[in-house]
């Protein structure tokens, strides 16, 4: 779906009403029912657990009101303060503040300071506070009384938690320097679509893990509004890959994948490359590494193919793999080739990678190694037919560009934008929400994944599973294509962190979740 900014955002209410015929009032019901529901999902036995809830005077507020209700509903017994006097609530939020107390619901109203200190004993022992105060409407810095509320909010200890109503409060819809305070999140409700703001600079710090609720605003109506070039992956954007295969079909119909990848010492990135290749469906995987690590590789993976290349004495890929066109030979007959997991950072083996990737006989997927070799002259990786992609985390990211990994952190989405304009390249910069930048200023920003995924081998898994879909699809939406493997590999790695934990997850892990991460989004996607 398209990212909205908030003038956006209000057509798309506006129009739902006046062109759909759904209610202001319904769409704010069905948006603090979706928080309510989040919350139930996410933090089970709510009969037990202390919850605040903070409103403002506003629609936000409103929302917030709709949210207490719903829990008490579902068992809770929420503490509610709304941070205005009654009578200045008006509107469909006027409307949820008398429904709520009608449902018997307590007001705790705070008007200063004075109010506040006295008061805010609840929520010190929270274990979760919904964030209503402030909505997308408003224009920062926060200050005052609410500023007093968002420092108490933020100093919160472990196992509390923050919900926030469809933006952190204070944190700017459209984007922008981060004046004055901000919530931050735990977890973020969005209704409708994700606004622009939330995935600009600093924001991710704030928003939590961002998720998005329909509350009845129709999804064409989402696509006529926004006009960015900036998306988010969910089921009904990546729908067209859940499509059966024929019948009469074979492994020649879905793509043979060339990987270059490993060296001694570093044989693991090979086979978690060549089994994300194979698990999201290739029809053929052959890697390509030194001579003496293709034997771990072939036993640890019987279903892949190998070709030994002559080999340093570190044990990496020699420059003399490069002689006689045994490169050109290897390429012969493959649809992609990715290049980088485990090669290392020989002099000889940064000569072969230049070669290979300066040949730009394939499409072309760069990670790891592969990107390193190019360290201090990304100017290099410019290419001419837009058929090469690159895949680095943001330590990487920060060598190709010559800045500090924080600088990455704190304008990933720009600078992955930036970077594909300038090497006509695809972009795919990993991390929490990793974006797909496409050369022509479009850009994906993923949804799946966690933090248990920050460990050894995750990136070469989904180097694998980007060619191995490659392989299949081809490069005519090579963007499209990306961003399928980048939210299939999160997904895998939400499943597999269900059941090991994050922190024990590891990469294998990830690799056997793919088969139901298909399975999930099959039936996601009402394809079965």
């Amino acid at each position: 779906m398209k990212v909205l900014t908030a003038r956006e955002m209000r057509d798309v209410d506006r129009l739902t009403t006046e062109r759909y015929g759904v209610p202001s009032l319904t769409l704010m019901e069905n948006a603090g029912k979706s928080v309510a529901q989040f919350i139930q999902q996410r933090f089970p036995h709510l009969e037990r657990r202390r919850i605040v809830i903070l409103c403002g005077r506003g629609n936000n507020g409103g929302d917030g009101f709709v949210v207490a209700r719903h829990l008490l509903e579902m068992g809770a017994r929420p503490v509610v303060f709304l941070f205005a006097p009654p009578g200045d609530v008006r509107g469909d939020a006027a409307v949820n503040l008398m429904r709520w107390q009608g449902a018997s619901g307590e007001v705790n109203v705070i008007l200063n300071e004075v109010d506040w200190r006295s008061s805010k004993g609840p929520l010190a022992s929270a274990e979760i506070t919904v964030d209503a105060l402030l909505g997308t409407g408003f224009h920062g810095p926060v200050e005052g009384l609410l500023m007093h509320v968002v420092q108490d909010v933020n100093r919160r200890g472990p196992g509390k938690f923050v919900v926030a109503v469809d933006i952190p409060s204070g944190l700017p819809a459209d984007g922008g320097d981060l004046e004055g305070g901000v919530v931050a999140a735990d977890h973020t409700v969005s209704f409708t679509a994700p606004k622009l703001g939330m995935l600009r600079g600093l924001a991710q710090q704030f928003t939590g893990r961002l998720v998005v609720r329909d509350i009845g605003s129709p999804a064409e109506l989402i696509e006529e509004v926004g006009e960015g070039g900036i998306r988010w992956l969910e089921y009904g954007e990546l729908v067209s890959f859940a499509i059966p295969r024929r019948a009469q079909g074979h492994k020649g119909d879905y793509g043979h994948a060339l990987i270059v990848s490993g060296s001694v010492g570093k044989s693991g990135a090979a086979v978690l490359a060549s089994q994300g290749a194979l698990r999201v469906g290739a029809g053929l995987v052959t890697v390509a590494t030194p001579e003496p690590v293709l034997p771990m590789i072939a036993a640890d993976a019987p279903e892949i193919m190998t070709e030994p290349l002559p080999a340093t004495k570190s044990g990496s890929i020699s420059v003399r793999s490069i002689d006689g066109g045994r490169i050109e030979a290897l390429l012969k007959g493959k649809r992609v080739l990715a290049i980088g997991p485990g090669l290392s950072i020989n002099d000889e083996t940064q000569q072969v990678v230049h070669t290979i990737v300066g040949k730009r006989m394939l499409p072309t997927i760069v990670d790891a190694d592969g990107l390193n070799a190019f360290e201090g002259i990304a100017g290099e990786l410019k290419d001419a037919k837009g058929q090469l992609a690159v895949t680095p985390h943001p330590g990487e990211m920060a060598r190709l560009v010559g800045c500090s990994t924080s600088d990455i952190q704190s304008h990933r989405l720009e600078l992955a934008q930036s970077a594909a304009a300038d090497w006509n390249a695809f972009v795919v910069l990993k991390g929490h929400q990793t974006v797909i930048a496409a050369p022509d200023g479009q850009a994906w920003v993923n949804s799946t994944g966690n933090p248990g995924m920050g460990t050894a081998g995750t990136g070469d898994v989904l180097t694998g599973m980007l060619a191995g879909l490659t392989a299949q699809y081809g490069t005519n939406s090579w963007g499209k294509v990306l961003s399928f493997g980048v939210f299939l590999h999160g997904l895998a790695g939400d499943i597999a962190a269900a059941e090991t934990g994050e922190a024990p997850l590891i990469a294998s892990d990830l690799i056997q979740a793919i088969p139901r991460a298909y399975q999930h989004f099959y039936s996601e996607c009402d394809r079965g």
